[in-house]
């Protein structure tokens, strides 16, 4: 494979004759390069005129490779040939050169050229491009590729600095002028006055950061990669992308040249470009792979429009708990969700999947447009936020499987169209019940993502090493023992009022998972609904949550050492009546003895019409554990024998003896769960009595949640 390099604009602010002049002292030999050993002049012409100068060189390298290399080689030195043509006229010197030595076995080409600031005669640029192409080695080829790219990087770095060293030298021996080539014929000007600190004009759009203080900082971050003779400096690389070594440099500068000569549509500014490749650590093939992905998204749904064409519904205004507040100690654009406080099953049976992802895509594009504002307010790169996430009343209802789905989903978009720009995520106040969720959702969040997470419970983040570690003490938010007024909504529970239907959410083809992941089951009396799960590791997690979509249930759990005969569905021949639109399985048989063939290992639970339970259960033991749904009997007056009157009018309507419910239940193996079970002991559903390691423990808190 051909490694490529292409550097960036670099600009000395000199003229070109001075910079020519301090480039010829680096020959014969150059102290400051100590691989570079000898030089001799093969060939040499000029022109008549004295305008143009020819040299070819053959260059002596003493390669700073490993011993064993070097021997298996046979040579102590590595030779090139370097041809330079100097222009005076034109003020240019171009150099080409390539490898003497393994000729047959290796290429390498550079070409490098030294010419006049466009916009500013008194300055000089230079640019430099390369290959490498190994073709054999004696099986050695990666190592061989490591080591070239390995000095080269080094030469690069070192070149400009060079450059510096010897005009300072110049300047030392007092020359700060070298007059420029004239005809012969002609008589020379009288030479102006030239000094190293001349002030140049206004800059631009080449060379836009050697002298910021001339430039409106406005102008500046809208240059885009607009066409090829667009070229990225590298003081501007520096000054507003950030600190890159000279191979990153080269991959900016190609997949961005790359764009402009390929791509139809609008080109994504530098730093957009630069967050696909640190996804991609800098692989240009796979960085291009997914830049092109995302640009083609981008325009499918026109997200570039999204901040003038998007506005959120009322229901996301008070009840999305989150929102934008101030900055982090790094300059960085600070963003606070109060997790803990959102109604995510409200707000997606409100609104639909697709309108909570255009909400956090906005909130993206918001960061991306923050990002841009706080690298002029700072005067360094700013390209990524900080999210601080607060978990505070954080419970299984968080845990409802199609907000968990619509969850990963928008992880998912994010993560495909959005790298890098988180820069750390805040994570606070974590109860016990957050390695459930952190169990279904790191598998889908990027390793070098994950990395950046910094997780805290209780109120561990009040001290040092805390939140004022990485933000002001003066903007910390009042709801965590901070001073300032945020102003990001507390959210609560969404009225079931703004719910929608299905068929209205299908209608706008947003489609949610409830219909395929949930099921339906009817309870009547005398006739439970109940569900096998057989365990084969102790210490897995069982989860549910269903709603109660008719009538009042009771909710057990048991547990027995032996599976139950196959499920019988009852199709309620007692009652004479179908069950549409659910199923009814009874497990337990009526000659099981309760406390010899199965035990209950959860209270019953009492469910009314309407409210929605989410829970979770660890198994302590192997073997069968049966969930339960079955009818609620009003007890009668305890006063008296006779029934109440809300029990007789119960009576007269059959359908009154029928429940309806929608469930959806789920085992995280101990083999894959992320972290201590016994962080888990919060996560027994707020009825469990019947545990000791529950009832024993005063902290332990409810992580089950009926919200009616």
């Amino acid at each position: 494979m051909v490694q490529k390099y292409q550097s960036p604009v670099r600009v000395y602010k000199h003229p070109f004759e001075l910079v020519m002049a301090a480039y010829e002292r680096r020959f014969p030999t150059c102290h400051l390069i100590p691989m570079f050993v000898a030089s001799d002049v093969v060939d040499e012409e000029t022109s008549e005129d004295g305008s143009t100068h020819k040299i070819e060189r053959r260059c002596a390298l003493d390669v700073d490779a490993p011993r064993l290399l070097k021997r298996i080689a046979g040579v102590d030195y590595v030779y090139f040939i370097q041809k330079n043509t100097l222009n005076r006229k034109e003020r240019t010197l171009h150099i080409e050169s390539h490898n003497e030595t393994f000729s047959n076995r290796v290429i390498i080409n550079e070409t490098c050229c030294y010419s006049v600031h466009p916009e500013n005669e008194d300055w000089t640029c230079f640019e430099q491009n390369a290959s490498l192409d190994i073709k054999s080695f004696f099986g050695f080829e990666s190592t061989v590729e490591k080591v070239a790219m390995k000095q080269y990087a080094s030469s690069i770095k070192k070149g400009k600095e060079i450059i510096e060293y010897y005009l300072k030298e110049l300047e030392d021996e007092g020359v700060t002028h070298v007059p420029r080539w004239a005809p012969p014929s002609l008589s020379l000007p009288a030479p102006r006055p030239t000094s190293l600190s001349t002030s140049p004009p206004d800059l631009p759009k080449l060379a836009v950061t050697q002298d910021s203080s001339t430039l409106q900082a406005d102008s500046l971050t809208e240059i885009l990669a607009g066409t090829p003779d667009d070229k990225l400096d590298a003081d501007y690389i520096k000054r507003y992308l950030g600190d890159l070594t000279p191979l990153q440099e080269s991959c900016l500068i190609r997949l961005r040249k790359w764009l402009q000569e390929t791509h139809k549509g609008k080109i994504p500014k530098d730093e957009h470009i630069l967050r696909f490749l640190r996804a991609r650590d800098f692989n240009m093939d796979k960085a291009r792979e997914i830049l092109c992905q995302s640009l083609t998204w981008r325009k499918q749904h026109q997200v570039d429009y999204l901040l003038e064409t998007w506005s959120s519904p009322q229901v996301l205004q008070d009840y999305y708990t989150g929102g934008w507040h101030h900055h982090d100690r790094d300059g960085r654009p600070l963003y606070i969700l109060r997790l803990g406080q959102m109604d995510t099953k409200g707000l997606v049976r409100a609104l639909g999947e697709e309108s909570l992802l255009r909400h956090v895509l906005s909130i993206n594009e918001e960061g991306l447009r923050r990002c841009e504002e706080n690298t002029k307010v700072f005067g360094r790169p700013i390209s990524c936020w900080t999210c601080l996430v607060d978990l505070e009343g954080l419970n299984m209802r968080h845990l409802w499987r199609p907000g968990v789905k619509a969850l990963l989903r928008i992880i998912e978009v994010v993560e495909a169209n959005y790298p890098e720009t988180l820069g750390r995520l805040l994570i606070l106040r974590a109860p016990r019940v957050f390695p459930v969720l952190w169990t279904l959702v790191s598998p889908f969040i990027d390793e070098n993502t994950r990395k950046k997470f910094l997780i805290y419970a209780g109120n561990d983040y009040q001290g040092t090493g805390g939140l004022v570690d990485y933000i002001d003490k003066e903007i910390i938010p009042d709801f965590l023992g901070g001073e300032c007024m945020c102003e990001v909504p507390e959210g609560g529970l969404v009225p079931k009022s703004m719910y929608r239907t299905a068929e209205e959410l299908e209608n706008e083809d947003v489609r949610l998972w409830t219909e395929t992941i949930y099921q339906c089951a009817s309870i009547f009396k005398g006739a439970p609904h109940e569900l096998l799960i057989e365990i084969i590791d102790a210490s897995s997690v069982i989860t549910w949550d269903f709603d109660v979509c008719k009538g009042d249930v009771v909710f057990n759990i048991y547990h027995s050492k032996r599976a139950p005969q196959l499920p019988r569905k009852d199709p309620l021949g007692a009652h004479g009546i179908t069950s549409p639109g659910g199923n009814n399985v009874q497990l337990i048989d009526k000659s099981w003895t309760l406390g010899q063939d199965y035990s209950m290992v959860e209270s019953p639970l009492t469910c009314k019409e309407g409210e929605s339970v989410q829970g979770s259960h660890i198994t302590r033991w192997p073997g069968f554990y049966i969930l339960q749904w079955k009818f609620h009997n009003m007890p009668s007056c305890s006063a008296t024998n006779l029934p109440r009157v809300d029990d007789v009018l119960a009576t007269l309507q059959v359908s009154s003896h029928k429940c309806k419910v929608m469930y959806y239940t789920e085992v995280l193996g101990s083999e894959d769960f992320r972290g201590s079970m016994t962080s888990l002991e919060s996560s027994h559903s707020g009825f469990s009595q019947l545990s000791a390691a529950t009832t024993s423990s005063t902290q332990s808190q409810s992580s089950s949640m009926i919200s009616r």
